[in-house]
């Protein structure tokens, strides 16, 4: 998932720390959300949100309307700026390569937002059919679940999830202390399932 180029968002200031933005630039989403809202309800049905997405972004529709039900928490049918907002968060820290910064200072947020069946737990299924949000997607899916998956329930709980973002701030700042630069999250989550394989071969 990238953002196109020379829409206006890839001239927004991200802060790379909590990455969340200013209040200036919030104030400019905010205005952004405003005139997508031509319904003046203050929220966005998922037309809207497709459009929207499909504007400024690389995604197909089938990724953009599960993005739209993962939003919609309460099934409604539509999104407010809260949503919104988050969502522009999740694009811009995607697009500075500060996914793993994201998910660890907002894993509530996120855990919420990748638990599609209410569950209170992120399965595997889950885990899968929401990664492009985050640009992660191969076999490692189920190495992280293992990992992570203390209760042994083949699931992550809040608690599990917060353990698994944890790791990768850990896994980022040992990789930028030896390579000198930051990582993409499928990078990170690469590393320190490696090193976890490499940890049970030594065993």
């Amino acid at each position: 998932m990238k953002l196109k180029k020379g829409v206006f968002f890839e001239y927004l200031n991200l802060n790379k720390f909590h990455c969340l933005l200013s209040l200036s630039n919030t104030k400019i989403i905010y205005d952004y959300f405003c005139l997508l809202d031509i319904h003046e309800k203050k929220t966005l049905n998922d037309i809207q949100f497709y459009h929207f997405m499909k504007h400024v972004t690389t995604m197909g529709k089938k990724h953009i309307m599960l993005t739209f039900d993962m939003l919609d928490w309460d099934a409604d049918g539509e999104i407010g700026f809260e949503e919104f907002y988050l969502m522009v968060c999740i694009l811009l820290s995607s697009e500075h390569d500060v996914e793993e910064t994201f998910i660890s200072h907002h894993f509530l947020p996120v855990f919420e937002l990748l638990d599609m069946d209410g569950s209170k737990t992120i399965n595997l299924k889950e885990f899968k059919a929401a990664g492009f949000l985050f640009n992660l997607k191969g076999s490692d899916f189920k190495k992280i679940l293992n990992l992570f998956d203390i209760t042994g329930d083949e699931c992550l709980n809040l608690s599990e999830f917060q353990k698994f973002t944890m790791m990768c701030m850990d896994a980022q700042k040992e990789l930028k202390t030896k390579r000198g630069r930051l990582h993409r999250l499928k990078d990170v989550c690469r590393y320190f399932v490696k090193e976890d394989d490499e940890l049970h071969l030594l065993d």
